[in-house]
């Protein structure tokens, strides 16, 4: 027996309990109902400890209830080990008891112990059980065990596997929204082309219904159809909350400087942490408070301290409910509120529904319409925001004067490596592609090997993110007539190495219609010429915005035909590339791309005048 602090109000009770849990006299439904309501009044290691007497001195069949109920108890309140050890004795007297098998594979995975959870979680779906399991049908016990098992997999990157078990539960169930959504983008990260094939019962059609935002963006540049998938998310997942904007609820009277607040979950090791600590640095503290609402826990990275020290203060919003989050927020009377998430991994759109600020902007973690309400402005410039893309976004514009994306001059880079240290050869023309591997596409894919073929002493450097990428790119690269040795795969790198990397390179080839964006940056910022294609959606001209503030607008091209012709141009006439290498090396760093202390100043200048004229209304 664990020595517990009893209130005051409960001792009295709570020996009753145990000397009746000594003398096996409390009844089974009488225990878990005691047990509820200790959990409830946030008193869980009583919950536990009460179970616990009754077990002591219990030898019936009832004891395998009590088991599974004092590892639901303890797993609410983070007691993992324990709770796992409770599953085990319940599966030690009911080796058949699914829902124990299910809920320990969840105490396993946060135990650490990958390979555990997914066994126990893969014996779960095996299971032949029918009909209902202490009011749960048995079918979707099985399916709760596959889908995380997959998503296990998935987290630990065994994509192949992980596919084989989403396609067990579509064979089980074909309407699974969840499901179809990762096998559509766990079929985009492994390069398996057509991504979009029957399984089962399931028709090309539910899966492209089905398919998720970031998917999406990788899938189609059409702005109707990424805003279609956006409002969906938002219908299902977002609230709908009808209430007064919570800053007008705060009472907090918005005077002195201006406080701007960032919102996001990837102040850290990520994309979104590496371009933004130079605004979050540079912004102007005689006019304004800077200040970091987040939920990314410490990384221990120099990137994170360096943010952290940017910040007037950065607030943890881990542990809080979004709705506790909104109220936090409006309590500090922020002005403007930057949503640096949108709708990518980890998002929490629910905090911008509640309105916490009377200004909030969307900005650089989802490049396009998040359509989260509450959001009624996102930053851009006129080239990724032109006005035919207006009618299918729905927050308004707040241009800046050059190009939207911020930039880091402050980014540390490796020592340059040599063409053969990294297995280049040394005299081909080096086109390069480091983009996620879910950015390729077929379509692209294969303007890159008729490119190869029409450019003889080429080669193409990609990312290697995954082994079966890279097994079905050189597949789909020797049924166009490509042969393997042409295509060079990369590991990841850590940031510094990787910057270095893009100096071996003659020309970038960019992804369509997800363009790149924060390796953009990093490839003209070293010196690296990129080759875009610009389309209809925000995405699909993140590239082209870049090309054009760093002074090479005519690597912009309009079309699949004028991007493979101006590939083949450029690679067959290496001077060009090099002249393209030059300029940015004289004139690239000092281009408006690169201009933060213009940047922050045209976007302090916006929000100024919205806060401003917000605090007169």
């Amino acid at each position: 027996m664990q020595t517990l602090s009893i209130p005051a109000a409960l001792s009295a009770e709570w020996d009753q309990l145990l000397r009746r849990c000594q003398e096996a006299s409390l009844p089974l439904a009488e225990l878990m109902g005691r047990a509820s309501q200790l959990q409830t009044q946030g008193l869980g290691e009583l919950a536990g400890e009460l179970y616990r007497a009754w077990l002591d001195k219990q030898t019936g069949p009832l004891r395998v209830v009590a088991l599974y109920n004092m590892g639901a108890t303890l797993a609410s309140i983070h007691k993992h080990a324990e709770a796992e050890q409770a599953y085990l004795q319940a599966l030690a007297l009911k080796p058949d008891f699914l829902q124990a098998k299910v809920n320990l594979g969840h105490q396993q995975e946060h135990l650490g112990q990958v390979e555990n959870a997914l066994k126990t979680w893969a014996d779960a779906a095996n299971d032949t059980s029918v009909g209902e399991i202490m009011g749960t049908d048995a079918l979707e016990l099985r399916l709760h065990a596959l889908k995380n098992r997959a998503r296990l997999l998935e987290q630990e990157k065994r994509y192949p596997e992980a596919e084989t078990v989403m396609r067990q539960a579509l064979m089980l169930k074909a309407d699974q929204g969840d499901v179809l959504q990762h096998y559509v983008h766990i079929r985009q990260k492994q390069c398996a082309w057509p991504v979009y094939e029957p399984v089962g019962a399931v028709t090309p059609n539910q899966l492209l219904l089905n398919t998720s935002l970031l998917a999406m963006l990788s899938y189609s540049d059409d702005p109707a159809l990424q805003l279609l998938v956006a409002q969906r998310f938002v219908h299902e997942k977002v609230i709908k909350y009808a209430g007064p904007p919570l800053y007008k609820q705060s009472g907090k009277r918005r005077e002195g400087r201006i406080r701007i607040g960032y919102l996001s979950g990837d102040l850290r090791m990520h994309a979104v942490g590496f371009l933004t600590p130079e605004i979050f640095e540079l912004h102007d503290r005689s006019r304004f408070e800077v200040f970091a609402f987040c939920w990314s826990g410490e990384d221990g990275s120099a990137q994170r301290a360096r943010i952290r020290s940017a910040m007037d203060q950065l607030i943890p919003l881990q542990g809080l409910s979004d709705e506790a989050a909104a109220q936090l927020i409006a309590s500090m009377g922020i002005d403007v509120l930057v949503d640096l998430q949108g709708l990518t991994s980890g998002a929490r759109p629910n905090i911008l529904a509640y309105r916490p600020a009377p200004i909030q902007v969307s900005y650089l973690g989802l490049p396009g319409t998040s359509a989260i309400p509450g959001v009624d402005w996102i930053l851009a410039d006129r080239f990724v925001m032109p006005p035919e893309y207006l009618p299918f976004c729905t927050e308004r514009p707040i241009y800046l004067d050059k190009c939207y994306q911020s930039s880091d001059r402050k980014r540390p880079i490796g020592a340059t490596p040599t063409r053969s240290q990294l297995g280049l050869p040394e005299d081909a023309f080096v086109y390069c592609s480091f983009n996620n591997n879910h950015k390729y596409t077929e379509p692209m894919f294969q303007a890159w090997m008729r490119v190869l073929q029409a450019v003889p002493n080429s080669v193409l450097w990609l990312l290697a993110d995954n082994a079966k990428a890279r097994e079905n790119m050189l597949a789909h690269a020797a049924a166009q007539g490509v042969a393997a040795e042409r295509l060079i795969f990369a590991p990841r790198a850590a940031p510094p190495d990787y910057l270095a990397r893009f100096q071996l390179a003659d020309l970038v080839l960019d992804t369509f219609p997800y363009n790149a964006g924060t390796t953009a940056n990093d490839c003209l910022w070293m010196g690296a010429p990129i080759l875009t294609l610009s389309g209809r959606s925000y995405i699909s001209r993140m590239a082209g915005s870049l090309l054009t503030a760093v002074g090479l607008p005519d690597l912009v091209t309009y079309s699949v035909t004028e991007y493979e012709q101006r590939a083949i141009q450029i690679g067959q006439q290496p001077a060009r590339a090099l002249s393209y290498k030059r300029y940015l090396q004289e004139f690239g760093r000092s281009s408006a791309l690169f201009d933060m202390p213009a940047l922050v100043a045209d976007m302090e200048a916006q929000f100024e005048r919205m806060a401003l004229a917000q605090r007169e209304a």
